[in-house]
């Protein structure tokens, strides 16, 4: 089971329901998200403001605070669209926590204000450890965005330097499977052997980024 201690102080523990109807509102959702909201969120609980006011580290112009939210689920699969709803109405990083019955899992959102460029999950169940430390709140945000996309090796990396990398991986694993989607409903032969051709050399240049990675 994950660790959920957080080691966080007193001071950043603000354990406040808010109610889902104050996304509706401030995001002016239509019926059928609404009704998502609905079916598929629980609750929703602030957990903790990581600020300089709370844990006593900086904050900086891209990140002046962190929020750790809790979100309890009525199913086994986290509502990426509704994350982006929620990460829209709120103007700083967010750390989620996911629970449905005794499961457990995590997601951070890679995100600028309100502008959201990608989310990052651990798998259910599986333990991630987070380190609440830096010299401001940036580097405290990076690191927790480090703890989804690299192992302990990676982690000094820097952190432009780790998103462009798996960037270019997500990039290329869609490219694979968009061919291999189209290579499966193509009837010309010669256009067949072509995009395998193409698909061949992707999967290659996949392959050689994820040795360098090991």
């Amino acid at each position: 089971m994950q660790n959920l201690e957080l080691k966080l102080p007193k001071e950043a523990f603000v354990n406040k329901f808010i109610a889902k109807a104050k996304f509706y509102e401030k995001a002016n959702l239509n019926a059928k998200l609404q009704k998502e909201f609905v079916d598929k969120v629980q609750r929703i609980t602030w957990m903790y403001k990581l600020a300089e006011s709370t844990i006593g580290i900086s904050k900086t112009e891209m990140v002046t605070e962190i929020q750790i939210f809790e979100i309890e689920l009525k199913e086994l699969k986290i509502p990426k669209n509704l994350l982006k709803i929620i990460d829209k109405s709120i103007p700083y990083q967010i750390l989620y926590r996911f629970i449905n019955c005794d499961n457990i899992a995590y997601g951070i959102t890679l995100k600028e204000h309100t502008s959201v460029e990608n989310y990052y999950f651990s798998d259910w169940n599986t333990d991630i450890t987070f380190e609440f430390s830096g010299v401001d709140l940036e580097k405290v945000y990076q690191k927790l965005v480090k703890a989804f996309i690299c192992d302990d090796g990676r982690r000094q990396e820097s952190f432009s330097d780790i998103i462009d990398v798996d960037n270019k991986i997500k990039a290329l694993e869609t490219e694979i499977s968009t061919l291999e989607n189209s290579i499966s409903k193509e009837k010309q032969f010669n256009r067949k052997v072509e995009m395998n051709k193409t698909l061949l050399e992707k999967k290659i240049e996949l392959s050689e980024i994820k040795v360098e990675l090991k």
